[in-house]
């Protein structure tokens, strides 16, 4: 297959490429190469990726609309993957409309380009953030979520609106994921496990918020990587049961489904920086801090859909995962 891979240069971008290109698919990876973190890491990641002669860049930006149309135009792919956003609840906080223009009109874009090009299924990256104020756990997508705590969990809920019309308006198969804390080596700068290693390879102190109370489902890249793969190949179908008298969010009676991709289990954020520790062999320097605006205190992924319907189920523990992040991290960084 042909399959576009919006934010190619990202975490989960690049992850994703290396393995649609490993299983022998062409890739047109999209990535404007933004500073919102280290552009030199997401050069690295291309770098990478490029050594494929079966991987192509596309420097575009998602918001421009004329580019979108002419690649989607001239490449006619069979699936798209979206994965390009602008990232991280507490930027959000500062920087607004940077969450408009990439998450929103670039996603439109996007379900444009989709609709105008017959392709077969458009597979697009939410959020566990979409959650926001539900603490009924774990987190069900066949639950409401109509309370965010962040404009970057509006936006990713907005993703999920705007794709269903579209699979009701124009029959495009639409499959959104959210994903739940993933971490891994090449992950992002501006996560906490990063921030973390870093500090305390420095002998800096790390500033760990809601005072060490975090819980997190934190899933491994690979886990991440695994289930949008099979997501990807297990094209959204209408549900033949939708009840609108008892409407559920996650599927529709047209070719719609919500997933949740998370390891199931919660780890509190103090065991995170023990596990961190231990693979370090050196103790951090903690400054307990209060909730950041936006952050939710706990997540967990109710991951019973995507057993059912694609067979897997992500398992990977935070030992082998921070295991692996620390031996990439020294290992790149030289450190």
């Amino acid at each position: 297959m042909k399959i576009l891979v919006t934010g190619a240069a990202g975490f989960i971008g690049f992850h994703l490429s290396k393995r649609f290109l490993e299983m022998g698919h062409e890739v047109v990876g999209l990535d404007v190469v933004n500073d919102y973190y280290d552009q030199n890491l997401k050069w690295t990641r291309l770098d990478i990726l490029k050594k494929s002669s079966a991987f192509k860049h596309a420097h575009i930006d998602m918001a421009d609309n004329h580019a979108m149309e002419s690649l989607f135009a001239e490449e006619k792919f069979n699936r798209v993957v979206n994965l390009a956003a602008q990232a991280g609840v507490r930027y959000s906080v500062e920087n607004p409309r940077a969450y408009i223009d990439s998450n929103v009109v670039g996603f439109l874009n996007i379900l444009e380009g989709c609709r105008h090009n017959k392709v077969e299924h458009l597979v697009y990256a939410s959020s566990s953030s979409v959650y926001g104020m539900n603490t009924n756990m774990p987190l069900s997508p066949h639950e409401a979520v109509d309370h965010p705590m962040s404009l970057y969990a509006a936006t990713k809920k907005s993703n999920e609106m705007m794709a269903h019309s579209y699979s009701n308006l124009y029959d495009l198969p639409t499959t959104g994921l959210r994903f739940f804390t993933v971490y891994g080596p090449w992950g992002r700068p501006d996560m906490a496990l990063f921030l973390f290693t870093k500090n305390i390879i420095e002998g800096k102190p790390i500033n760990v918020f809601n005072y060490g109370k975090m819980r997190r489902d934190f899933t491994y890249i690979d886990d991440i990587i695994e289930g949008v793969v099979r997501v990807t190949m297990n094209t959204a179908e209408p549900n033949p049961a939708w009840d609108g008298a008892n409407p559920d969010p996650a599927t529709s009676p047209v070719p719609y489904r919500i997933y949740n991709i998370g390891n199931n289990k919660v780890v509190e954020l103090s065991r995170y920086i023990e596990v961190l520790e231990e693979c370090l062999g050196k103790k951090a320097e903690i400054n307990y801090m209060p909730m950041q605006p936006g952050d939710v205190p706990a997540t967990e992924a109710d991951v019973d859909d995507l057993v059912r319907d694609v067979g897997f189920k992500p398992d990977t523990s935070i030992e082998e995962g921070i295991g692996n992040f620390v031996k990439w991290y020294k290992d790149y960084y030289k450190a």
